[in-house]
């Protein structure tokens, strides 16, 4: 048994991110063709698209503000005209900022929280799910985080957004999974990416104790998990907050 994506076409948004560029590189090698987003790192959105190209599926790169409804409705129309209609969405983009306490963090942080995690979900949801209904197929698939069940101290601005997405998300699967389209949540841990590597500080190490895994996950496996997802092998998984963090956090029932 494999994750076979050959003939589908898939958009990460912040494709070009350390997240972005693994989870572009895995659907690539299921077979999907991928359209990689970014917003200012263009060329690492044509570093990941060349990595794809090398493996023998179409890709192409698009920037756009995923917090824009004018913007994102013009990158569905490059994707249109350029590879065709996306039968998988990855929503992962995210504004950074800096984590404060909440009677400290900015309302513009509030903001731009709901912004790149709520209003992001439902403009690429417009301006892609509807062709997945006229297809009756389709998968959307939004990164979400194991700080949306943590509720730490500074994870207010990020929580609540991460929160408001996953609200949108389940009504979105409810709304869409008569015409055969997925609508799931991958919620990664602390990760190590290309620039970010698994340390020996003691930030890791108390991370790493309260994980049953003991370990950080890595990229890779974010994204084997977003395939998967993609794939034929999840068509009856749909409306699902799944933790990718060694059981750091586990939904109860």
């Amino acid at each position: 048994m494999n994750i076979n994506l050959n003939g589908k076409l898939a958009v990460v948004t912040g494709g070009s991110g350390e997240l972005g560029r693994e989870m572009v590189r895995t659907l690539a090698d299921c077979g999907a063709n991928v359209a990689i987003h970014y917003l200012k790192q263009a060329d690492q959105a044509e570093r990941v698209m060349n990595e794809a190209l090398a493996l023998g599926v179409k890709a192409v790169t698009v920037q756009a503000d995923v917090t824009d409804a004018e913007s994102v409705h013009k990158m569905a129309s490059i994707i249109r005209k350029n590879l065709g209609s996306p039968d998988i969405i990855v929503n992962n983009a995210v504004i950074q900022y800096d984590w404060k306490p909440v009677l400290e963090q900015g309302l513009e942080d509030y903001e731009s929280q709901f912004r790149s995690c709520v209003l992001q979900n439902v403009l690429m949801a417009k301006s892609f799910v509807p062709d997945m209904q006229k297809n009756r197929w389709g998968r959307v698939i939004a990164i979400n985080t194991e700080c949306a069940m943590q509720n730490f101290p500074d994870q207010s601005a990020y929580t609540a957004g991460k929160r408001g997405m996953d609200g949108v998300l389940r009504v979105l699967a409810r709304e869409v999974g008569e015409f055969g389209i997925t609508v799931n949540q991958v919620a990664p841990g602390w990760t190590i990416t290309e620039n970010s590597s698994a340390g020996h500080n003691q930030e890791d190490g108390s991370y790493i104790a309260a994980v049953p895994l003991r370990r950080r996950g890595t990229a890779r496996e974010m994204a084997n998990v977003v395939a998967f997802l993609a794939s034929d092998l999840a068509s009856f998984i749909t409306g699902a907050y799944i933790p990718v963090c060694g059981g750091n956090v586990m939904p109860a029932i």
